[in-house]
């Protein structure tokens, strides 16, 4: 072939003409795939362009979120996906910009050799290439390269094709590996703790909705499927009874496995915003539908407080629990009066106790769920750092957050304090450093390597469990499902019948767009333990120093306060705080030759018991 070589969109091209062609006579030799591996940069990508390739070495699953409709799937050389920059990096820092630069170097998509939209009208009838009804294609999922592929460059992305148009339950280039998991890992303790993001789950359907009128999107028949929009502020969920019956034995499904025996929910209907006299209405249909599926009643939900704030979203937060576990200890609060959440939730705080417990059992749960980052204008616009739009509100609402968990925790009198639920904000972006900074820790993000959000072909974190510091000394573990984010969004009520092959399944597998998180711990005082380790016995002369003893306080975690004091017969001879899990007690009031038995005494700080042992001095004077 000859001809004139031009760039078109970054594709490049030849432009030929009659004659510009030469068959050549007898067979060619076969063309010899390049053996190369990414990540890769632009030079060496445009030294390769139009050739065939044989990539080699690691690659997982980073974007699926246009397979349902181009087919594609999005690469990230390597054995993990691509990070959310500010899941990983301050914004705006170094390490933040290196980040950017490193997942480009990384990431292919991975294409079907054609240019189809598999969502417009005249290709809805031809089943998908690369997924099928049984089959995962999830974010996370390992691909090893079995033939070659050409690589391409076309709608602003380095792509590799199949030497011909992939079409369903054809020859794939790709083996995928399988990562879904049946259940949530173990977490242990007493206690579970979860959260939930409901992905606008309303028991008003689009079609009962009688305060304005809804339009609608639909199905490759033409079938109402889930709400567009909704005059009045209407709905946001499914269409009809039939696709509310969809989504609801999904978030059932996945309800019940999670099996937290609290459960923090977000992005479920507001009855009372949508004209319904019980604000709970949504929020009762969701419960019975959970016990009808576990054959029991196995759950309750937290009722609305007796006041609520003015001009409420249509979608707000709200608990479920296991009465057979924990119990509810007074009414739940929501926090009035708050301008920092005039955009978004204002959060609800409960607090429970163990069945059979006391009230040194109890605990405080605070759900969440901040502003959106898709929005801002002014102070809350898009600064270009990572972190979105309307990140200054969140930044005021995790401040309120923290005053209003203060005024929780001394009102039910315990340190165990939790803040759940969708916080809109990255693990390293300025509201989670804010409650961070206010003694709380990130509980998933210190116990498991996994996320809760995929966005743009990136992961990281949007959802989150934060812990007082005694509430972290009680956490035996934590996992977060990943059964939303990293599935392909074929598989979600919202899309039933968009394409001819039947991709819904009654599963917990892409009940919502974000992951449920659950943790787990042991109520009531940490359990402490003090040993002495050693004795340094008094001085000599008339002046001499007192003897010394060392204790080691633990509760699992090293303690940082509280005291220890050391008595001889009942007597007091010296007190010492606690320091790094460390008492140092110099015995003034120690007295006489001999052996001594001593009590060693830790007092508690906090929701740490105390704990006592024994100590004989060594023989001597």
């Amino acid at each position: 072939v000859t001809g004139a070589v031009s760039e078109f969109n970054g594709l490049t091209e030849i432009s030929t003409s009659a004659g510009g062609w030469k068959e050549l006579a007898g067979p060619a030799e076969p063309v010899q795939p390049a053996t190369v591996d990414f990540p890769m940069g632009q030079p060496q990508r445009e030294s390769l362009e139009g050739m065939l390739l044989l990539p080699e070495g690691d690659y997982t699953i980073t974007n699926n979120y246009t397979t349902n409709q181009y087919a594609e799937i999005g690469l990230a050389a390597g054995d993990t996906p691509l990070p959310t920059p500010t899941n990983v990096a301050r914004p705006g820092s170094a390490a933040y910009t290196e980040t950017i630069a490193d997942n480009a170097r990384r990431l292919v998509t991975l294409d079907d050799g054609a240019s189809l939209n598999f969502m417009s009208a005249a290709n809805q009838g031809t089943p998908l290439p690369w997924l099928t009804a049984d089959n995962e294609v999830r974010v996370g999922a390992p691909v090893g390269f079995e033939d070659p592929v050409v690589l391409d460059y076309r709608n602003n992305a380095w792509k590799l094709q199949p030497t011909q148009q992939l079409v369903a339950g054809g020859d794939e280039p790709v083996s995928i590996g399988n990562t879904r998991t049946a259940a949530p890992e173990p977490v242990g303790g007493g206690v579970k703790l979860g959260t939930f993001n409901v992905l606008n789950y309303f028991s008003t359907t689009g079609e009962d909705f009688t305060g304005g009128t809804c339009s609608y999107y639909r199905d490759r028949a033409g079938n109402n499927i889930t709400v567009n929009s909704c005059t009045n502020n209407g709905p946001r969920g499914a269409a009809d009874a039939a696709n509310l019956a969809r989504q609801q034995a999904k978030i059932v499904s996945a309800i019940n496995t999670l099996d937290a025996d609290v459960v923090s929910l977000e992005e479920i209907e507001n009855s009372a915003a949508v004209g319904l006299d019980d604000r709970d209405d949504a929020l009762r249909t969701l419960t019975e539908a959970l016990n009808e599926a576990a054959g029991e009643q196995r759950w309750a939900f937290v009722p609305t407080p007796a006041e609520v704030p003015e001009g409420e979203d249509v979608i707000r937060t709200a608990f479920i629990y296991q009465p057979g576990v924990v119990e509810t200890i007074g009414a739940s609060r929501i926090l009035i009066g708050a301008s920092a959440f005039d955009n978004a939730r204002e959060p609800l705080g409960q607090t429970f106790r163990p069945v059979g417990g006391s009230a040194d059992d109890d605990f405080v749960v605070i759900v969440n769920h901040f502003k959106s980052k898709g929005s801002g204008s002014g102070a809350d616009a898009d600064q270009g750092d990572g972190q979105g739009g309307s990140n200054y509100s969140r930044t005021l609402q995790a401040h309120a957050l923290v005053d209003f968990a203060d005024e929780l925790k001394a009102a039910a009198g315990t340190n165990t304090v939790f803040l759940t639920g969708d916080f809109n904000a990255y693990n390293e972006e300025d509201p989670v450093q804010i409650i961070e900074d206010a003694g709380y820790v990130n509980v998933p993000r210190e116990l498991t390597d996994k996320e809760t959000y995929q966005f743009d072909g990136k992961v990281g974190s949007l959802d989150h469990v934060f812990a007082s510091t005694v509430g972290f000394k009680k956490v035996t573990g934590a996992d977060i499902w990943n059964i939303n984010a990293y599935e392909s969004l074929a598989r979600e009520y919202s899309r039933y019948n968009y394409n001819v092959t039947d991709f819904y399944r009654p599963d917990p597998y892409r009940a919502s767009d974000h992951d449920p998180e659950i943790v787990g711990f042991d109520p009531g005082p940490l359990a402490s333990s003090v040993e002495v380790t050693s004795w340094t016995p008094a001085g000599t002369g008339p002046y001499r120093n007192p003897p010394v003893l060392r204790a080691e306080v633990s509760a699992d975690l090293a303690v940082d306060a509280g005291v220890v004091k050391v008595y001889d017969a009942g007597v007091l001879i010296g007190t010492a705080d606690v320091v790094d899990g460390v008492a140092v007690v110099s015995l003034e009031g120690f007295r006489g030759a001999g052996r001594h038995t001593l009590h060693v005494v830790y007092s508690g700080a906090e929701d740490i018991s105390g704990s006592s042992t024994t100590y004989r001095t060594p023989p001597g004077k």
